[in-house]
């Protein structure tokens, strides 16, 4: 190819251009995209959150699978592909097959690609291989078939029993509390948060280490273990003793700084209760949308994704009433069936906002296919941590896309309930009146003519009391109603 002088004409290019600077020239076909694009001052923290853990995430059907491995090096990069396996002790054929849909969903959420599923009917699990045999060599060809290579169990199986499967199966077999764990280690973001997992991690851990091979030899000491023996206990001492000891040490180091953790929290706490500020706590089965109500009644901006487990650390938003009585409320993780006891104990300190709360909103996805087994299974958490005594709301959810025959029959066996959809904003009013008529009143009551120069007063009755009559005289503002103790006493100077 060669370029030509007389292809291009200066003065062609130039007359091209005219009507450029023209303000009155329209580019009606020009599009530039840009104005597509959302505003980065316009987006929530939750928005934000979002993004960024979609940054990076594996996607289902693209194989990097090589046919040809000749001359390449051969190699794999896709979902962890598993196969359920469940239990069914008793009870109606829904209550297993909505487990094993619920065991689906947490598989998804980690990461993973659901092939099959099985389960049994026992009246109790084996105590050797969690199944019975039959079934053992059942699952076996099930894996070898479908090219599985991981197997998930629906429950919390025995180091005895995750061993003697993966004996038998000749791939990977993990429980349901590690799975949750593993969830919850995916989208722990504060520091709190991240401590919390890591200990209920370890603790699980400790008690499923394995003597395997290497794992049994003894440890050398100085510069025979080429240093690796420095710290040990001496020659003779296992690797496994070795794991389990630094295990116990993290795990002591990680309640240490927990409890530094806690005391902060305490504080924040104690300066609420000072300021008699009541408190209001959200709680629910994971997914049912407690986020998405936080963000409905406070504007929080929190993330919102239709995963399970998607928010772990608690918000608390400061809000007030319609007659400007200021509380706060504070979102706390998800509760899900059977929830592993080394969670509850790690995020008990989390989970005391719970107990010590004026009010619980019970959150409940009214489109679940059991929300009667939801409110139980959240109860039952709720009694473990001592939050029985607290008053409870129980606010139905996804009333746009449940059915209403459903949505009545939770009503009716609820009688303090309201039913919401924080999608749509259906029956957010009935909600915020049904927290603020919930919300502890001030005990005492006074009568005070509080001078005009005292408008710090006024308004402070109106952010910490209830104001029943209020009246501009000359002498000042006359205002009954109902107090805080503390502020009671500063009113008992202008008391009438």
């Amino acid at each position: 190819m060669t370029n030509r002088a007389e292809d291009f004409s200066l003065d062609a290019a130039l007359r091209a251009t005219e009507g450029w600077d023209d303000p009155d020239t329209e580019f009606d076909d020009f599009e530039s995209g840009y104005a597509d694009e959302p505003d980065p001052e316009d987006l929530t923290t939750g928005d934000l959150d979002l993004v960024e853990r979609h940054e990076l995430r594996r996607v289902a059907g693209l194989r990097t699978e090589l046919e040809d491995i000749t001359e390449v090096e051969y190699r794999q990069l896709r979902l962890e592909r598993v196969v359920l396996v469940g239990v069914w002790t008793g009870g109606a054929i829904s209550e297993i097959e909505n487990a094993m849909a619920e065991l689906a969903l947490l598989a998804e959420t980690a990461g993973s690609e659901v092939l099959d599923a099985i389960y049994q009917r026992r009246t109790s699990p084996d105590p050797a291989t969690y199944i019975g045999r039959g079934k053992v060599d059942a699952l076996r060809e099930i894996v070898q078939a479908t090219g599985a290579d991981t197997v998930i169990c629906d429950g919390e199986l025995a180091p005895s029993q995750l061993r003697n499967l993966e004996d038998r199966v000749k791939v990977k077999v993990v429980d349901r509390t590690a799975l949750i764990l593993d969830i919850f280690a995916q989208h722990a973001k504060s520091k709190e948060g991240q401590a919390q997992v890591e200990l209920a991690q370890l603790t699980y851990m400790k008690q499923r280490l394995r003597g395997w091979g290497g794992n049994l030899s003894r440890q050398a000491g100085g510069r025979a273990a080429g240093g690796e023996g420095i710290g040990g206990r001496g020659p003779g001492e296992t690797k496994i003793e070795t794991d389990r000891r630094r295990i116990n040490d993290k795990i002591a180091k990680l309640r240490r700084d927990l409890k530094v953790m806690k005391g902060t929290r305490d504080t924040k706490r104690q300066e609420r209760r000072r300021n008699a500020i009541p408190s209001v706590a959200i709680a629910g089965y994971t997914n049912a949308g407690k986020s998405s109500l936080l963000n409905r009644l406070t504007g929080a901006g929190v993330l919102v994704e239709d995963a399970l487990f998607a928010t772990l650390d608690p918000t608390t938003r400061r809000t007030a009433t319609a007659d400007g009585r200021v509380y706060t409320m504070s979102d706390t993780v998800g509760f899900v069936r059977h929830l592993p006891h080394q969670l509850v104990e790690a995020f008990r300190s989390t989970l005391e906002e719970v107990a010590d709360a004026d009010l619980i909103v019970h959150v409940v996805d009214g489109s679940h296919p059991d929300p009667e087994g939801q409110l139980a299974a959240v109860r039952e958490v709720l009694a473990e941590i001592g939050a029985t005594e607290v008053p409870e709301l129980v606010v139905v959810n996804k009333v746009d896309a449940a059915d209403p025959v459903v949505v009545d029959r939770v009503l009716r066996r609820e009688p303090h309930s309201v039913a919401v959809s924080a999608r749509t904003g259906e029956g957010i009013a009935a909600a915020i009146a049904a927290v603020e008529a919930e919300l502890p009143r001030p005990r005492v009551e006074f009568t005070a003519l509080v001078p005009y120069a005292r408008g710090d007063l006024i308004d402070r009755i109106h952010k910490d009391g209830e104001i029943g009559t209020l009246e501009h005289t000359a002498d000042g503002t006359r205002v009954t109603g109902r107090a805080t103790e503390a502020l009671a006493g500063e009113l008992a100077a202008y008391a009438i």
